[in-house]
């Protein structure tokens, strides 16, 4: 017995569509806490996201006097990954979509 191979029948008229919506960014976000010092949070700025000084002072100080600041935003993947490195230096820091 020989087996038969067919290709499927494939209507080349029918479009195929496909509903793409954008994707949204996610942020990386660093709380306060008890803990560190606000010099230690801005050297884990420079240093880790490569921010200049003025840059990673301003985002301590939100830190400080709001609770929280945005690191970063992109998509989810590296996000965690910064999130991660956070944790790493002791920082409390989560994963949050931005807001359209």
């Amino acid at each position: 017995m020989t087996a038969v191979l067919t290709t499927p029948h494939v209507d080349e008229q029918s479009e195929l569509r496909q509903r793409t919506e954008p994707e949204r960014s996610w942020q990386a976000v660093v709380w306060d806490d008890p803990v560190n010092l606000m010099s230690y949070v801005t050297h884990v700025f420079r240093e880790y996201f490569g921010l200049p000084r003025a840059e990673a002072e301003r985002l301590m100080l939100a830190v400080h006097n709001e609770g929280h600041a945005v690191v970063a935003e992109g998509m989810r993947e590296q996000m965690e990954l910064h999130v991660q490195a956070m944790h790493d230096y002791g920082l409390w820091a989560t994963v949050r979509q931005a807001p359209q």
